[in-house]
Order: structure tokens, then sequence, then C-alpha cells
């Protein structure tokens, strides 16, 4: 019998388009050999095609593990997980917790430091309380400006001067009503792909060299510029020390199954910073989880098969918990 894999996909996030071209290529590589796929797309407003899964006993449809391909707010921030376990439904990727702390920059920066992590200094503001005159005393510029609950680089800018930081704060909020600020660096770009639950696994990282000032939201998926570099070319040790702090930052955020973790590594100090964690990392034909895997011997089908594989397992684990009495 074929494992019937849902395949959640859309969303109400400003990730919408990226989330439908990591859909697709989910369901080009998926093996239709071992499974039968079940398309859910839900559109900006939030409607569901063909239907909602509903938390009801017995209500939902006869599904066997669900994939959500959904990047962003109200999909990869524990809302979707958390609909996902009302439903009693296994699920590929992170849980209701770890969505949500890593899905929040300044929270997921917060677990970090707690843990030893290296990040890299912030200022949190928040809509109803703009003050940007404890930004400047505190960070110098640059000054990378970020919804703190987004991805893709929707929203995100680079200050150089307090005019341009106030452009910059005005268009964060508009899609968050928390900002987080950050220290710019000079350095590189560099990423590592995480698999696993109890026993995570860290891929070879890939380096971005973007062809703008800093890797956006039109470099990522718009101009076809950026270039992009698996392995990396790093020291031996280098790439053992971004190793250990992507599987380190996995285990902080209580992550399960997938995350690809973000990097930055200074020019000035040769040090590494963790940047931030994707729980629902893309999956499109230029992302680079899957690309970083099949680069350390993980094909896309049978990292699809890995990521069935640990929900499932997760689910196996969950059910022999007691929830009463």
């Amino acid at each position: 019998m074929k494992l019937r894999v849902a395949i959640l996909y859309g969303g109400r996030s400003g990730e919408h388009e990226i989330s439908i071209r990591s859909a697709r290529a989910v369901l080009e590589h998926i093996d239709r050999e071992k499974y039968e796929t079940i398309e859910y797309f839900i559109d900006k407003d939030g409607k569901w095609s063909p239907g909602p899964i509903l938390p009801e006993p017995g209500a939902q449809p006869d599904i066997d593990v669900v994939f959500p391909v959904l990047h962003g707010t109200f999909g990869e921030d524990g809302t979707m997980q958390g609909l996902l376990e009302l439903a009693g439904l296994p699920y590929v990727g992170a849980g209701v917790l770890a969505s949500s702390v890593a899905m929040d920059k300044e929270v997921m920066k917060r677990v970090c430091a707690e843990r030893m992590l290296p990040v890299v200094d912030f200022v949190t503001l928040h809509r109803d309380n703009i003050q940007l005159d404890c930004v400047t005393s505190r960070l110098p510029f640059p000054i990378f400006v970020k919804p703190a609950n987004l991805g893709s680089s929707v929203g995100i800018s680079k200050a150089h001067s307090k005019e341009e930081l106030e452009v910059a704060v005005a268009l964060a909020a508009g899609y968050d009503t928390k900002i987080i600020l950050e220290r710019g660096i000079t350095g590189r770009e560099l990423e590592c792909a995480v698999l696993g639950n109890e026993a995570p696994l860290a891929s070879l990282p890939c380096e971005i060299l973007p062809s703008r000032e800093f890797y956006d939201y039109e470099d990522k998926y718009l101009l076809d510029k950026a270039k992009t570099k698996v392995p990396a070319d790093l020291e031996p040790e280098k790439t053992i020390e971004l190793r250990r702090l992507a599987v380190e930052c996995f285990r902080a955020v209580e992550c399960e199954g997938m995350a690809r973790v973000d990097f930055l590594l200074e020019s000035a100090t040769g040090k590494l910073y963790i940047n931030e964690i994707n729980t629902i990392p893309g999956f499109t034909s230029i992302s680079m989880y899957p690309k970083m895997w099949e680069h350390s011997g993980i094909p896309f089908p049978s990292l699809i098969d890995q990521l069935i594989e640990l929900a499932l397992a997760r689910d196996r684990r969950k059910r022999a918990t007691r929830f009463t009495r």
C-alpha cells in the first residue's frame, strides 16, 4: 500500500509564491511508487482547496502523513503545526515550539545566546514604540532591519544612515509588529542543512554569492544573478565548526525533521555568527537545502523519504506518551 502524503502549500504569508514553487519541486521529486499525493492549496485569503483539514475527531481525510511546504506566517510559525497536532496527523518538520521559536528572529537569538552560541548584536523595536536613538546609540551603521517573523528576505533592508534607517523601519513595521535590527557584518554568507530528530546531522555547507549588496528577495527569486558554491570553500576546521554550530542551533530551538541554518562569516575577525534558522527551508529548483544534501550524498527523492520517515517516527514516539490519567 502506498502512503498517502498530503502536500500543504500556498498560504497567507508574503512567501506564498515561493511556497508554490517549493511544492512543485517536492511533487516532481517524490517517489510515485511509494507515495500517493493529495494536494491542499491555501490561497492568500486563507481559503483551502479542495477543503480544510479539520481537527474534529473523524473529520480528517485518509492521510498517512502531511508534508507542509508552507513558508512564513501561518505555515512555518507553529500555527499550522498546532492544527495538525489537533487533527492527530503526523507531519514533516519541526513541532509547535521549535517552529514558533525559530520563526521569531529575536527569540531564536535569545535562545542561542543562552546556549553560548554566537549571534550578532541586535536591538528590538515594536511598531507602537519606535525609538531610533536607542538603536543608533548601540549599533554602528550599516544596520540590517528585519520583520521579526518573516522569511525569504521579505521586508528586509540595509540602512547606511539615519534617514535610510527610518525608511527601513517603516517598511519592516508593515510586515510585523516587532522589528529586529542587527549590526551589519561584512563577510561571507553561508548555509548548512540539518536533518534528523534525536540525532541530527549537518550537511556540507554552501556559500551564497549575492549579485546585490545582500541576498534579498529579488536576488533570491527574481534576478537569477546570485551564485552559489557547494560545498563552500572553507578551511576544514571552519567547516567542522560551522556544521557543529548548525546542529547545536537545531538542538537549541528543539527542532526536529529538518532545518537550514544560515551563517555570517565576518571577514575582519574570521568569526562565525548564526544568522537564523529556517524550519521549512525552500525546496524550489534553486533552493539550497536539497542541493546541500545532494552534494552530501542524499538525492532529492531519498531526502523526501527520510523526512517522511522522521515524521512517522516522531508520531510513533508521541503515541507512546500518555496525555490523560
